[in-house]
């Protein structure tokens, strides 16, 4: 593949050309922002006699960068904004430009209040109702009144005036006041909202710990309780039965090699990269990540069959009954019915004392049952507690029902009642 020379220098300059334009376009603003009062003084003066397009087009697209301004510098820009709207009631004083520049602070400090925090909005609304007060006494609109002077004092015209500035500077800070209370509640709403992503996020993390822990102690539990029994009997026969002992080593290194796929399955799903970088690795002729572990199905109810092998390996022999239609399930429902009888098969080979349980599954029309029961000490050793924890949870995430203790006639049972979503709810697999 042929490179052209020219190729890197044309990169390097887009590369100075996009560092460069941030402060540039920066400078450009505040530069407008320096020129706006000027523009705008200019634009009301003339308007007296008619207002010029180009100027009013001048005068609106400062003020829009002025207001740009107030993501990045909101005190300085405000006050460039309100400094603006002076000269134009300063140039001309009719009730329309009043209400334009009320309009404008108003807005402004709604802005300011919604985005940022209450110490600042708060600030700018005060800055704002005193310049516009000062600029409503300072020069007040044409109402047929003027301000008193030492010369003119009759009692009409000064009190005119007095009544009409007044009532406008309280509807200034009554529009303030509301713009300022709808901007802080959008920002309380916003902040409200953010704190429940954040507490949603830490949830499914936590959710998704205890998936995980579960997921581990249900494999990893099994496995080492059978490898322990089934070293233990080894070790106390390899001298007398040899044939027992390398049957036990066997069992050993079938229920590791299983185990070690489990982990590798599992630390793949948690290692695994999103779409993104996959996508990437195979569009440069790149293996992804994903591809190349094995993809083997999560453990299901089909594999019950196994779980009474690797028991009877370990000494318990476990009598299987299968009751109700045997057919797909859904995936959750599946895993966790997989393993809850793990878990109930590995208590009893551990801590039950017995050579033989039951292991009953039954499929019914809106639930399906586990239980598993045996004749053995009936309870578990103090200490022991991870196991059961982590079938209630299963099966409290399923929205069922958990029971697990001793049999009134000796031994231990467990049962645990999984609802079934209705037929019409199912994929075509699930519903056959």
């Amino acid at each position: 593949m042929d490179i052209d020379p020219g190729q890197p220098v044309a990169e390097e300059g887009r590369g100075r050309r996009r560092r460069l334009w941030p402060p540039l376009r920066t400078g450009l603003a505040w530069s407008g922002a320096v020129v706006y009062p000027a523009v705008t003084y200019v634009t009301f003066d003339n308007g007296q006699q008619g207002f010029d397009a180009l100027l009013v087009l001048a005068s609106i697209a400062l003020t829009a960068v002025v207001a740009s301004l107030l993501r990045r510098r909101p005190l300085p820009a405000l006050a460039f904004l309100l400094l603006g709207a002076v000269t134009a009631g300063m140039e001309m004083r009719t009730t329309e430009i009043s209400y334009l520049q009320t309009l404008a602070g108003v807005c402004a400090v709604g802005y300011l209040a919604a985005t940022r925090s209450r110490r600042l909005s708060v600030t700018a609304a005060l800055m704002t109702f005193t310049t516009q007060a000062l600029t409503l006494f300072a020069f007040p609109p044409d109402s047929g009144c003027r301000p008193p002077t030492p010369y003119r004092a009759d009692g009409c015209q000064s009190s005119g005036w007095a009544t009409n500035n007044g009532e406008t500077v309280a509807f200034v800070a009554v529009a303030l006041i509301a713009a300022w209370m709808a901007g802080s509640s959008v920002r309380e709403r916003r902040t409200h909202a953010d704190a429940l992503r954040a507490q949603a996020t830490a949830r499914a993390v936590t959710a998704e710990r205890l998936r995980i822990a579960r997921e581990l102690h249900d494999m990893i539990a099994h496995s080492i309780g059978v490898i322990a029994i089934q070293a233990g009997v080894g070790s106390r026969v390899i001298d007398t039965q040899p044939a027992e002992a390398r049957n036990a080593l066997r069992t050993i290194e079938a229920t590791s090699r299983e185990t070690l796929a489990g982990l590798r399955r599992t630390l793949v799903a948690l290692r695994r990269p999103e779409a993104g970088p996959d996508a990437a690795d195979e569009g440069q002729g790149r293996a992804p990540a994903a591809s190349a572990a094995p993809r083997e199905p999560a453990p299901g109810l089909a594999d019950v069959d196994r779980l009474a092998v690797a028991a009877r390996d370990a000494g318990v022999r476990a009598e299987i009954r299968w009751r109700g239609e045997r057919g797909p399930l859904p995936a959750d429902i599946d895993l966790a019915a997989f393993r809850i009888l793990q878990e109930a098969l590995t208590n009893v080979v551990r801590h039950a004392g017995t050579d033989a349980c039951r292991v009953t599954v039954d499929r019914r029309e809106t639930e399906l049952a586990l239980e598993v029961e045996d004749d053995g000490r009936g309870g578990l050793p103090a200490g022991t507690g991870f196991g059961l924890v982590g079938m209630r949870e299963r099966v409290a995430l399923l929205h069922g029902r958990f029971t697990a203790g001793p049999r009134p006639e000796g031994g231990f049972r467990v049962t645990a009642l999984l609802p079934l979503p209705p037929l019409e709810s199912r994929t075509p697999v699930e519903a056959r």
